[in-house]
């Protein structure tokens, strides 16, 4: 195998394969790059749950194909000066990287030891914005579990209906929903759930706002195409949460909030919070106004956020990283917090009466007098 391309082309594309390789593995071949020199020169990362590959032009003298360990690799492609590299295997699959005055070779494995990505037999396909799908994982993927004993939660449900793509991602303290009218009507209805780590590597690796990102829905795997990468994960299996009959749709308080007012507030508060022993923020609602309090080993915190709306003098616990991250990732200015009791959860929805997120945090029982 030889070919030449340009660095950053390779440099590019293999941090793009980097991030679904294997750090250790019983197979030691999915800690490596498989590079295939053809027509052009693809790049592959797999580590058995989800997989990328990626192509990028080259001048391809010798096809071929080899696999190069991802770590050595990726070192020495991004120490190597702005000009072509030029990678040549011999048949003892000793591999040599040329790029200027820097002359490196390192042992490949050979790329027959390589298992073959899964393939996924197409049951259903839609196409969204690059753009609006980064921000739509963005603003919901903090509230995916990380708790392996219900794997279920450890990814989001994309579900497609009527029209719309919607979001949803849930770990037992807290729900986020994200919904979007999808601008192609034709793809059938159908719901999903995907690993959060492939879905964050799908927010890293959209790009271009005005290209799109191809979903292909199989029945057992799903993929993810932009330009020339593709990301293939698995499905999970599961029962998921029913999000629409779990969000309580009638409330007796409903403020409504500049939210970048209240994160700045709820911030400052945050400030004396111990993260070992992480004391609840408590809230008191009054009439167009918030009072934000926390008292923790280290000393005690104060402040207010005007709001319009009468609380009622409703006082209500929460942990102080959940609330800040669903208001952070609400993606309005103006937004309503709802509440019905010390007990019940605040939902927070926009407040100009689209549905297009809601957030939904459990609260956190209060200690009298803390």
């Amino acid at each position: 195998m030889k070919f030449s391309c340009e660095k950053y082309l390779l440099q590019a594309a293999v941090t793009t394969a980097s991030r679904c390789t294997a750090s250790k593995s019983p197979i030691p071949a999915l800690e490596g790059i498989l590079i295939q020199a053809g027509q052009d020169v693809k790049l592959t990362g797999y580590d058995l749950k989800k997989g990328i590959y990626t192509s990028i032009p080259a001048d391809v003298a010798e096809p071929g194909s080899i696999i190069l360990g991802a770590k050595i690799f990726g070192e020495i492609v991004r120490s190597l000066p702005d000009d072509i590299v030029t990678i040549t295997t011999g048949e003892n699959l000793n591999t040599r990287i040329t790029c200027g005055a820097a002359d490196f070779s390192i042992m490949g494995t050979d790329s027959e030891e390589y298992p073959e990505l899964p393939s996924v037999n197409k049951e259903n396909a839609v196409s969204v914005g690059q753009g609006l799908l980064s921000k739509m994982i963005r603003q919901t993927i903090f509230s995916v579990s990380t708790n392996e004993s219900r794997p279920v939660y450890t990814g989001a449900l994309m579900e497609i209906k009527s029209g719309e793509l919607t979001m949803v991602a849930v770990d037992g303290f807290r729900l986020a929903l994200r919904r979007e009218v999808l601008s192609s009507q034709e793809a059938e209805e159908c719901s999903f759930i995907v690993p959060g780590t492939a879905l964050s590597d799908v927010e890293k690796l959209c790009g271009d706002e005005e290209e799109t990102v191809e979903i292909t829905v199989g029945a057992k795997h799903i993929s993810f195409s932009m330009g020339e990468t593709v990301l293939v994960t698995r499905r999970l299996e599961g029962e998921f949460l029913n999000y629409r009959k779990s969000i309580p749709s009638d409330f007796s308080i409903m403020v409504e909030a500049d939210r970048n007012e209240l994160v700045k507030a709820v911030s400052r508060v945050s400030l004396i919070i111990d993260e070992k022993t992480k004391h609840p923020l408590r809230l008191i609602l009054g009439d167009d106004l918030i009072k934000i309090f926390c008292t923790t080993g280290v000393g005690r915190g104060e402040d207010q956020c005007p709001v319009q709306g009468q609380g009622g003098g409703l006082e209500i616990g929460f942990n102080n990283a959940y609330l800040l991250d669903a208001l952070r990732a609400a993606p309005a200015d103006k937004i309503r917090l709802c509440f019905n009791n010390a007990a019940s959860p605040c939902v927070i929805v926009p407040t100009d009466g689209t549905e297009n997120f809601s957030y939904m945090i459990l609260p956190v029982r209060l200690k009298a007098g803390v």
